[in-house]
């Protein structure tokens, strides 16, 4: 039977790679044991496609035909998913790989390339990144469907290097220069639409890929230091080949699932916090041709992973869909779920439509003034509703302590049932004379819901609990 350091350690996996879990779901996972919870992350026997996006609309009839409610439909699918690290993986691909609804807006593109990111979000980065320069919406977003040959867009051609696969420099030095974005945007001429992502005059619906040959430049390229008549694919071949694309792709998984990191312009003169494990993971990315999910499982079984507890601050995303996993509210369909997904855009995060192609900045910046007064009254007022089933739930397991609970019976067993939060000797202590403050506390007494209600929200309001 799993003890209580393998079910936190879980517990610490699950917020990573997935979006927490209950005790109850913890438990399970931890019997399995940790190596096979990874490998049954990692390699899913069924892959949850949850609620067809047709079905969707007919359950969440506020859903109209222009938008098709995209981004609720797939935050939907995160609350309720059987494969938690594939949904992490969009939202991991969503923030690195930028397009926004402020420019597409047509929804349906949207959901085709957050497709994209399911199907090869944790296969080969050079597949991915091949499978992204031909997705209309990148497409469109950047301008390559802008580029011609003799008249080059370099948006997309900046950005792929820029943002998407190298960065600008690495250890103090330039990956590339300004004839590199030249040559690779020359190399991308043709690559664009059939039809204009504007609702009209084709409606709504998502547009095609196509290479138009006689659009694109046949001439001699060079590029990162290699000569020859490259295309869009060689492109990606010579980029992946580079020691920058290593790195870059390990500082972002280490960012996202291990501890937070300075921004992607800062990796040119700002080292990895962790160098051993960075080269570790650069290792794997060469020893196992760029796949991503043999990345994943090295670090998932790295000790700098292991020992990272609550030292990434959560983003709106994983705050609101790990509250409704832990809550047990939205398993089915009902009305009102767009007031949900605006919670994130209170936050500081709106779906689909990060603030520029940079994404999102992560860590300390998730958090202002506004921000997290949001982040602490939302979730407070969830786990202050003893009508829900998962605040039900810990309200039982804390009541199987003993007929009377003593104030640190209490508040440990909020902790644990939270996801084995841990919390400062200081503020454990004031949680802990609160309680005491309340008088004997009897499980079978009428208030007893309430007295577990209120010590989680006090939970909630701490500084430890804005980290996962």
């Amino acid at each position: 039977m799993a003890d209580n350091h393998d079910i936190a350690l879980i517990a610490h996996l699950m917020r990573r790679a997935g979006f927490g879990e209950t005790h109850a779901q913890l438990q399970e996972r931890a019997a399995k044991g940790y190596e096979a919870t990874v490998e049954e992350l990692l390699n899913p026997q069924q892959h949850d496609n949850g609620l067809e996006i047709d079905l969707a609309e007919r359950y969440f009839v506020e859903w109209n035909h222009f938008t098709r409610g995209i981004p609720e439909y797939h935050m939907f699918r995160m609350i309720n998913t059987r494969t938690p690290l594939e949904e992490k993986m969009i939202l991991f691909w969503h923030g690195v790989l930028c397009t926004s609804d402020s420019k597409l807006q047509s929804q349906p593109s949207s959901h085709t390339q957050l497709e994209l990111f399911r199907n090869y979000g944790m296969e080969s980065f050079h597949d991915l990144l091949l499978e992204i320069s031909r997705d209309p919406a990148m497409v469109y977003f950047l301008d390559n469907c802008l580029s011609h040959k003799g008249a080059i867009n370099e948006n997309y051609g900046r950005e792929l290097l820029e943002l998407f696969s190298m960065g600008v420099g690495m250890d103090g030095e330039f990956n590339y220069t300004e004839d590199d974005v030249k040559e690779c945007s020359r190399a991308f001429t043709g690559w664009t639409i059939a039809n204009s992502i504007p609702g009209q005059p084709y409606g709504r619906y998502d547009a095609r890929f196509v290479y138009n040959p006689a659009d694109h430049d046949e001439g001699v390229k060079t590029f990162l230091g290699e000569t020859g008549n490259f295309d869009g694919e060689d492109i990606v071949n010579i980029i992946c080949r580079k020691p920058a694309a290593a790195r870059f792709l390990s500082r972002h998984l280490y960012n996202y699932f291990v501890a937070d990191d300075v921004g992607v312009p800062s990796w040119m003169d700002t080292p990895p916090e962790d160098p051993d494990t960075i080269k570790m993971l650069e290792d794997e990315y060469f020893r196992s041709g760029y796949n991503i999910r043999s990345m994943l499982r090295v670090l998932f079984h790295s000790d700098a992973f292991k020992n990272a507890r609550f030292r990434r601050i959560k983003s709106p995303a994983e705050t609101v869909i790990g509250m409704m996993r832990l809550i047990g509210d939205w398993q089915t369909p009902k009305p009102g779920f767009d007031s949900l997904f605006n919670e994130l855009k209170y936050m500081g995060q709106e779906f689909l439509n990060p603030p520029s192609v940079e994404g999102w900045h992560t860590g300390r910046e998730w958090i202002d003034g506004g921000t997290l007064v949001e982040r602490i009254n939302y979730s407070a007022d969830l786990v202050g509703d003893t009508s829900f089933p998962g605040v039900q739930d810990i309200i039982q397991a804390v009541a199987s302590e003993g007929t009377v609970v003593s104030p640190e019976a209490l508040v440990d067993g909020c902790l644990r049932m939270m996801g084995y939060y841990e919390l400062s000797h200081d503020t454990r202590e004031m949680l802990i004379a609160r309680a005491r403050n309340r008088g004997e506390m009897r499980s079978d007494s009428p208030q007893f819901p309430e007295q577990v209600g209120q010590t989680l929200q006090m939970i909630v309001a701490t500084r430890e609990y804005l980290y996962a």
